[in-house]
This record gives structure tokens, C-alpha cells and sequence, in this order.
């Protein structure tokens, strides 16, 4: 996930998870998934045209380039914050959440520091991740918090 591909961070992934669910061989992968959505729409574009690029293209270097053609412009600055933010990508709903909390248990329980999808998944893919000495707080239900605000929220008569 953490690699570039045409500076987009998760793009060499899902074109991978793309032309698995293409040739019918994804296994439990899923696309279009909440990342690549993301990226979709950030891009400007949907995951139907982006199967129909990659069906078309045989090639990495051939999607990419009809990638940074199709997609929306952006600056550098916009392309690196938006890359920052996507990896640090935490679980956004109560059910995400669960999803999360689950994976993790079944990869590693002891890893309570992850708390990115993209720490989640290097995890599940055998990839090294860095221990974290803060790992984010939970809510009373075990949910990760994004932001101090939530903190806040999750505690009745705290603002």
C-alpha cells in the first residue's frame, strides 16, 4: 500500500486487487474496497472505468499513464497530503471498527499500537511495521478514535 505508483500511494495495490477480481482470482481480496474508493475519488474517476483502463492496458506502465492522464489534477503539495492522510487511514464507523479490531486479533493480538489501515494491512502482508509508543486511544467500546474530538464525544459531559 505504502508504494508509489504514478506518486499515488494504495494505486500499485488496487491495480493488483483489479486484476485479480478481472481474472477472477481475488481470493478473499475485495475491489473496489473504502481505500480504493478513496483513491477513485480522489482521482475523479469510478471503479468501473478504472476495470475497463485495466482491461484495456496490459501493462503497469500502461494503466499509470492512462491514470495521470484521466485523473483530476492535483498540485504535488495536494498529492503528498492527500498520500499522508490515506495512510494514516484509521477506521471511520463502528462497523469498520469491528473489522478492524478483528484482523488485528487474528494477525497479531499482541500489536494494540496499529492503528492504520495501512499498518493493518503491511502487517497482514508480512511487511515490517514500526512499534508505536502511543497508540491511539479506544472508546469505551473498543473503537479507535481519529481525533481528540471523538475522544471527547466517546465521553459523556466532556466537550
Amino acid at each position: 500500500m505504502r508504494v508509489r505508483l504514478g506518486g499515488y500511494v494504495h494505486l500499485a495495490r488496487m491495480l493488483d486487487k483489479c486484476r485479480a477480481v478481472l481474472a477472477g482470482t481475488q481470493g478473499d481480496y475485495i475491489y473496489p474496497c473504502p481505500l480504493d474508493e478513496q483513491l477513485l475519488e480522489f482521482a475523479g474517476m469510478t471503479s468501473e472505468q478504472f476495470s475497463a483502463a485495466v482491461q484495456a492496458n496490459q501493462s503497469d506502465e500502461a494503466v499509470v499513464a492512462w491514470f495521470q492522464r484521466t485523473a483530476r489534477p492535483h498540485t504535488p503539495a495536494e498529492l503528498e497530503e492527500w498520500n499522508r492522510r490515506l495512510l494514516a487511514r484509521r477506521p471511520s464507523s463502528p462497523e469498520s471498527a469491528a473489522r478492524f479490531k478483528n484482523a488485528l486479533e487474528a494477525i497479531d493480538p499482541t500489536r494494540t499500537d496499529i492503528t492504520s489501515w495501512a499498518d493493518l494491512l503491511d502487517l497482514e502482508e508480512g511487511r515490517e511495521v514500526p512499534h508505536r509508543d502511543h497508540p491511539a486511544p479506544l472508546t469505551p467500546s473498543g473503537e479507535y478514535l481519529s481525533s481528540l474530538h471523538d475522544l471527547n464525544r466517546s465521553r459523556p459531559g466532556t466537550y
